[in-house]
């Protein structure tokens, strides 16, 4: 397995891992905001994970965040904002490789906590969390009102 840190939108296999991911997005929303977490290295954090094959595995995106994030006593937080690994590959530990490298850039930038969110109704993506030893710290329901 070889993590390879994103250096450009074209990198071998992030759109379409991002795509599994979040398949709400057209491919040109996904390339924009790959642009965006490149253009501010210094803020974002992104893997891809490689079987020997070079075949994609899986991806993770990081952000610091500076701003409130739940269930945090600190700031500035690392904040996994995205994590995926594709069914095949799963359960071989590439989850675990991919937040242990988080952890390790989440220090370099001084960060004490690493956090993450997954959906009420997400069960696999909070069980994952679990698993990679993440602990639940509040459950939140947003909501809006459109104003006229």
């Amino acid at each position: 397995m070889q993590l390879v840190q994103c250096t450009s939108t074209g990198q071998n296999g992030w759109l379409a891992l991002r795509r599994q991911l979040w398949p709400e997005g057209s491919p040109d929303e996904h390339l924009a905001e790959m642009q965006i977490l490149l253009d501010q290295p210094g803020r974002f954090f992104q893997l891809v994970a490689y079987e020997d094959d070079r075949q994609p595995a899986g991806f993770v995106e990081a952000a610091l965040r500076t701003d409130y994030v739940n269930g945090t006593d600190t700031s500035p937080v690392a904040f996994v904002e995205g994590i995926y690994v594709a069914p095949a590959f799963r359960r071989h530990g590439i989850g675990t490789l991919l937040v242990a490298a988080v952890v390790t850039w989440a220090k370099a930038c001084a960060c004490t906590e690493l956090a993450s969110d997954a959906l009420l109704d997400n069960q696999a993506s909070q069980a994952m969390h679990r698993a990679l030893g993440f602990e639940e710290t509040e459950r939140v329901v947003f909501f809006r009102k459109l104003i006229p």
